[in-house]
């Protein structure tokens, strides 16, 4: 198994594995067409945005997880500003419970730290809290959240 850190020369790599995860993770069937929307603006984050994305490659992608940076106003608990965001972690089903996701964690979790992050947050499955709690992740009362 090779685990790679995506470059904007992996696009198509990156949209093939995040169009993949988001049919599974929303039980969508195999031909689902997504939004025209959704699709340019995934493409221009992985091209522009600010992240750490990891691939798992066998003979092809089976897996992938991405950290998204945050730069917030410096506070006493975080000096930096730095934050980060977990997202996409995915794993193709015939390869789960191999170690696979927890090793993208691992290396996403060491460069966030290089980078001076000081708090990763994540949005957990039922079926995910066990690899994050694995790594290292506590539930948290602190945040509350407002959709727009």
């Amino acid at each position: 198994m090779n685990y790679i850190i995506t470059s904007e020369n992996d696009i198509e790599l990156l949209m093939k594995i995040r169009l993949e995860m988001l049919r599974v993770v929303n039980n969508l069937t195999a031909d689902y067409q997504f939004d025209e929307s959704i699709v340019n603006n995934a493409r221009k984050y992985f091209i522009d945005g600010s992240h750490t994305t990891v691939l798992a490659v066998n003979e092809y992608v089976i897996g992938c997880a991405t950290m998204c940076y945050i730069q917030m106003m410096p506070t006493f608990s975080h000096p930096t500003g730095k934050r980060a965001h977990l997202m996409n972690v995915y794993t193709a089903s015939e390869y789960r419970r191999q170690g696979i996701a927890l090793k993208m964690l691992e290396i996403l979790i060491d460069t966030a730290r290089k980078n001076g992050v000081t708090q990763i947050s994540l949005d957990a499955t039922e079926a995910g809290r066990p690899l994050y709690k694995k790594a290292g992740f506590n539930g948290s009362d602190e945040y509350m959240v407002m959709d727009l």
